[in-house]
Parts: structure tokens; sequence; C-alpha cells
């Protein structure tokens, strides 16, 4: 049995809303026929009687009927609108954790989950789902056409048959283009915010042209496939609408002979052929918003699927005591994302162990591709291995709370964005209850405090969108403080002087040397020299596998005696 995940508690805690509504809608259905019944007695009663009181009398009555008809119609609408309100707020902010995993490539999903949520909450506050409410009550009207006349109740039957029939044929025709739409317009998105986000690449490349190109033609297509399905859905929209009243006229035709032939009366041909009108409304109603319940359907399916990719909750962890720095991988093997079903993919990482001592500092060094950036996703608990295990002082990462371990752990990935907002903000991750001598204390151990004051506006500088842009110099600087905000007790910098000129590598030496002389761990992964030259140890990775690790100085003597040979031969041949 499938174990239900937290949206799937969250929906299933709308059930008692649903009867609510569903009972709300009972009232406003069985009161819809407020209108028809009042025709029936003016024309049948009050023409035939001349009674001004009679038509007074009905009218104090249809008043107060038509009062309670808005209040239920009003009450279900606003239950259905808190409903949506509550379903965003009870799973929002586990949607946001989604796609912060998402990012950082723990879990693959489609689409945006933030958004396929606002596509659900809006369809339950929206007019479309109150049409799947008012269905079931079309064979309630169905039957009081019966009872009007056999005849009448046939048409009416034989009608919402053929309506029925549109409505199936329309969701068979437009299921596919809508969805494929969707897709092409989720893929669009992506598109457009990536070549947003490198415009100072693109122009300067000459490729705005082409890049605007390439983007109008996948703009058009998913314009094209999304027309198909528009195009079908306004012709049974529109055909659906056209017979419904080709239907209510069929009625008071039909209701005509039968008044002549004087089986029934004036006053019920008005009444069968409003209620006829009324008995297809909802089917009516649900044609034309066919659109907006197939995105519904498909946030729906997509939000499903990404939260089944979350593990189940475990029971709650162990509250571990703050950890020393001591630092094991054992054999710890990684292959590259989207290939668990690829049996002939080759690991990035394969068969990984060493021990760190508290308080250590290591060189991780190696050609490109040999998977040292994945080390350091790993070390710092971003990803989990597919084999083997990543441990602080003896407890398995997933042993521990991801935010209580955050509180330990430095890191400054290899590609580096600050987030919109201060430079406070970001320093002190954001930490509503950072102090402010905490954030300057790490600051001036990443020898960033001097560069930080000088903006204009100090640790108030707003950075992010449309803001004052900083070097990436000073960004990687910025990002430096921020993983040594709190005095992490595991530091991982991932090429942390890329962007850093001569005055900035000196400073990052200086602040490796005073990280481990306040006993943090600290492993820095590097190809220029200078961001490892304060640390003590030195791991040499290839082909994802470590080729040597021990004291810097031996690690770099030993490369250099297996370099020495080929130098000397190619010397030879060039000579």
């Amino acid at each position: 049995m499938q174990q239900k995940t937290s949206y799937g508690s969250a929906k299933a805690r709308l059930r008692q809303v649903f009867v609510a509504v569903g009972l709300f809608s009972a009232f406003v259905n069985i009161l819809m026929l407020t209108g028809p019944m009042f025709m029936l007695q003016v024309y049948d009663r009050v023409l035939s009687s001349g009674s001004l009181q009679t038509l007074i009398g009905l009218f104090v009555i249809v008043v107060l009927l038509f009062a309670f008809l808005g209040f239920f119609d009003f009450l279900r609408t606003r239950i259905l609108s808190r409903a949506a309100f509550r379903l965003d707020q009870d799973i929002s902010h586990q949607v946001y954790g989604l796609w912060i995993k998402a990012g950082s490539g723990q879990i693959k999903i489609l689409g945006r989950p933030l958004n396929d949520l606002a596509v659900v909450r809006g369809f339950l506050s929206s007019p479309a789902i109150l049409g799947f409410f008012d269905l079931p009550w079309v064979p309630f009207y169905l039957l009081i056409i019966a009872l009007v006349h056999p005849w009448l109740g046939i048409l009416a039957i034989a009608g919402a048959v053929v309506v029925g029939v549109i409505a199936y044929v329309n969701q068979l025709t437009t299921k596919d283009p809508l969805a494929r739409a969707m897709a092409m317009d989720a893929t669009e998105t992506s598109f457009v915010e990536q070549s947003h986000l490198q415009a100072d690449t693109i122009l300067p490349l000459g490729m705005g042209k082409s890049v605007e190109g390439f983007w109008a033609e996948m703009h058009r297509k998913g314009l094209a496939v999304g027309q198909v399905g528009n195009d079908r859905g306004e012709g049974f929209s529109t055909s659906s609408k056209a017979f419904r009243l080709l239907l209510q006229s069929a009625i008071l035709a039909m209701g005509g002979y039968l008044a002549v032939m004087q089986e029934i009366s004036a006053g019920m041909i008005v009444a069968a052929s409003i209620i006829t009108g009324r008995a297809l409304a909802p089917i009516d109603q649900v044609i034309g918003q066919w659109k907006s319940v197939v995105r519904a359907r498909e946030a729906n399916r997509r939000l499903d699927q990404a939260f089944a990719k979350v593990p189940a909750a475990e029971a709650q962890e162990v509250d571990l005591p703050a950890p020393q720095g001591k630092v094991s991988v054992r054999n710890v093997t990684k292959y590259p994302l989207g290939s668990e079903h690829n049996a002939d993919a080759k690991p990035i990482l394969s068969n990984v162990s060493f021990e760190l001592p508290a308080g250590s500092s290591v060189g991780i060094i190696g050609p490109s591709a040999s998977g040292k950036t994945t080390l350091a996703k790993l070390l710092v608990g971003g990803w989990q291995p597919d084999q083997g295990s990543v441990r602080l002082d003896g407890a398995s990462l997933t042993q521990w709370d991801q935010e209580k371990l955050g509180r330990y752990i430095g890191y400054l990935p290899q590609r580096l964005d600050l987030l919109s907002g201060s430079i406070r903000d970001n320093i002190a991750r954001f930490d509503p209850d950072a102090k402010d001598e905490d954030v300057i204390a790490a600051a001036e151990k990443a020898f960033a405090h001097e560069m930080i004051v000088g903006l204009p506006d100090g640790y108030m500088t707003k950075v992010g969108y449309s803001e004052l842009p900083l070097s990436g110099g000073q960004v990687q600087r910025i990002g430096l403080a921020r993983a040594l905000y709190g005095a992490p007790k595991l530091i991982v910098l991932d090429e942390p002087n890329s962007n850093l000129d001569t005055q900035g590598d000196e400073a990052l030496g200086q602040a490796i040397k005073t990280i481990s002389a306040s006993g943090s761990t600290i492993i820095v992964i590097a190809h220029r020299p200078s961001a490892i030259a304060a640390v003590d140890n030195l791991i040499l990775l290839q082909s994802g596998q470590i080729a040597d690790f021990g004291p810097k100085d031996v690690v770099l003597k030993r490369m250099m005696q297996v370099a020495s040979p080929v130098t000397q031969n190619e010397k030879a041949k060039v000579s």
C-alpha cells in the first residue's frame, strides 16, 4: 500500500469542505426552482384569478427564497476560497522545499511546483469547480420536467445525452493538445529565465538575435499546439450552448403543442423551458471552463509525482550533540543524476574513502571531471551517495536534521549567486534571529568587512535583481563570509579563489589559516595553487578515485616525481 504524502493528506483534509459545499449546493439547486415555480404560479394562478394579493404574496416569498439562494451560493464560494487558502498554507513551504531540492539535484521533478500549487489553488476558488458540484443535480431537474409531462421528460433527457456526448468528446479531443501545450509552456518559461540570467553573456557574444529566434520558434510551436486544443474546446463549447438554446426552444414548441392539446397548462410551458436550461447549465459551465480543468488536473498530477519522490517521514531524528568536525568518507560511490535506470552508467566517484580528524585542513585537487565538486556536495549533505556513507563525528549525515546540520557546516559552492535581499541577510543565511556581531565576525574572518562597509549602504546594501551590481570577487567574499557564519565545524570551499585578485587571494589564505587555528575542519577544492597554500594535507582525485592522499608536501613531491619522466621525455622529443 502506497503511503500517503503530505500533499495527499492536505487534499484529504478537504473532504469535509467538499461535503459542506455539496450540502450548500443542494440548497442552491433546489432554490434555483424558485424562478420557474414563480412563473408557473403567475401564469396559472394570478393571471387566471386576477388577484393582486396573490401576486404580492408570491413575490414576497420569491424575494425571501432568492435571498437564501444568494446566501447559500455565497457560503459555498467563500468556503472553497478559504479551503484553497488553507491548502496553500498547509503545503506551500513544503512545495518550496521541493523546488530547492530539485535545484540542488537531490530530486528530479517536472514543471514548477509553486506554479502548479497556484493553479490548483486558483481552480479550487474558481467558478469552474462549482459546475462539478452542480452536475449531480442534472437528473433532479430532468425528473421534474418528466413529472410535468413524460414527452417533455423524454425530450429533455435526449438533449442531456447529446450535451453529455459533446462534453465527453471535448474531453477526449482536447486532453492531449492542452497537456502538450502546458509542458511546452513550462519549457519555454525555463528557457526565458535562463536567457535572462545569462544576458551578460548572450549580448557580448552576439547571440541576442539567435536566442530570440530560438525562443520565438519555441513560443510559436507552443501557441500552435495550445491553439489546437483551444479551437476544439471553443467549438464544443459554442456547440453545447447553441444546442442548449435549441433544446429550450424545442421544449417550448412541444409544450405549446401539449398545451393546445390541453395536456399541460401555459405556465408549465415556460417553467419546463427554464428548468431545461438550468439542467444543462452545469455541463455548459464545465465545457466552457475545460481548459482550466485540464490545467488544474495536470498541475495536481505533477504535485502528486513530486511529493512521491520525497522519502516518507521517518521517526524524528535524535538531537545529536554538536560535532567536533571529524569527517569519515566510507566507500562512497556516486552516479550521475538521472542514471538510476542505466546499467551502463559510469560513476562520477567510485569507492572513495578517507578519514579527516577534527581541526584538519585538506586540499582536494585533480583534473576537470575528476569528481571534486560532486565530492564537495556529498560532504555537505547536498547530495546523498548511491553507495557508502559520509559521516560527521561518526554519525551519517542522514541521521541529522538538515536544518540543524546546516548550523555546523559552512559551504562555498563553485557557482555562487546571492539571493535578493541585503548583504547582511545573505551572510546570516536569512536567519531572522541573527545577531549583528555574529554577521560582522563572519565577514571579518573572510576579510570582507572593509569591502562591505565601503559599499553605499554597508551591510544593508541590497543585492539581487535590479540592485547594485557586485563584482565576482565581491560576491565570492560575501559567500565566504556566509560559509563562516556561526563558526561551523566543517567548512567546504569549492574553488574559493576563482574570482579573486591577488589581494583577495592573500586574504583567502589568511582566512583559511584563521579557520584552521579555530579548530574547524576545512576542505578546500581548487585548481589554483594559492588556494591550497594554507592547508596541511592533500587529496588527489583522478577519474573519480583517490590517486593519492597524505601530507601536502609529500603528495606534491610524489606528483612531481610522476610528472618528471614525462617532462624529460617531452624535452627529448623536442630536441
